[in-house]
């Protein structure tokens, strides 16, 4: 269970973000209003949200998930693999320091972005990805291991990052979609397949026996919806603009 989440406004400059979508470009005063949105989905999970403040020099600053794992036992900064997001995550580390004693740091040449792990219990899977290298996969397997957590290496090729495409609701549940389903690491859980025409909404968001599920994909929904959870539909299309979904935009703890 978690009782707190860290969010950033997004930035004026976000409108020039990393992006492959071909969605268009956002629109800047309508991220505010589904930035808005988000967090009170946050908070009516039970969350108290830190809101901070937005960083123009960095357009993709909003999809803080990227630039820290949070974990029981400590909090690992990490190091993005996109050179327009280096430098973003010495922003965030005063704000862990009010929350954690442990703070740990992944090093050059070591690449990691947190939308590349996901953490199923004490356990945390890391993609390697183009963001995420061998190098920064191996730093976070290590730190983990120092305070008492496990991790290991996933290879993907078709998805920007490993939870674009694949997700743990918690109670052995998982989303999946793409080459996901297939790999072997993920067997032993119950694997929900997650649409081609859907493969967004596969990073739903699982906080305190809720989904946050992107607004605008019913089967995806109805899916979630079969396994027994609350719904919360969140519109994030602005966002989805900029290869982003409903985990980056948050830290949860």
């Amino acid at each position: 269970m978690f009782s707190r989440a860290i969010v950033r406004r997004p930035a004026k400059s976000l409108v020039n973000g990393l992006t492959s979508a071909n969605l268009g470009k956002p629109d800047y005063e309508n991220a505010l209003i589904q930035h808005e949105g988000y967090i009170n989905a946050l908070i009516r999970c039970g969350l108290e949200v830190t809101i901070l403040d937005a960083l123009e020099d960095f357009p993709d600053s909003t999809f803080v998930e990227d630039v820290a794992l949070l974990t029981p036992h400590c909090a690992i900064v990490t190091n993005p693999g996109a050179a327009s997001r280096n430098g973003e995550n010495a922003f965030i580390k005063p704000a862990l320091e009010k929350f954690y004693q442990q703070i740990e740091i992944i090093k050059s040449p070591g690449t990691v972005e947190a939308g590349d792990i996901m953490m199923v219990g004490s356990h945390f899977y890391i993609g390697l990805s183009e963001r995420t290298n061998k190098s920064g996969a191996e730093q976070m397997i290590a730190l983990l291991k120092k305070h008492g957590l496990t991790g290991s290496i996933v290879n993907l090729k078709e998805f920007l990052h490993l939870k674009t495409g694949i997700n743990y609701l918690e109670n052995n549940n998982m989303l999946a979609s793409g080459e996901f389903l297939t790999k072997s690491e993920f067997q032993q859980f119950n694997l929900t397949e997650i649409d081609t025409d859907e493969a967004y909404a596969a990073n739903s968001l699982w906080i305190n026996n809720k989904v946050l599920t992107p607004k605008g994909f019913p089967k995806t929904r109805q899916k979630i919806e079969s396994l027994g959870y609350e719904i919360i539909e969140v519109d994030v299309s602005e966002f989805e603009k900029l290869d982003g979904g409903l985990s980056c935009l948050s830290l949860r703890f």
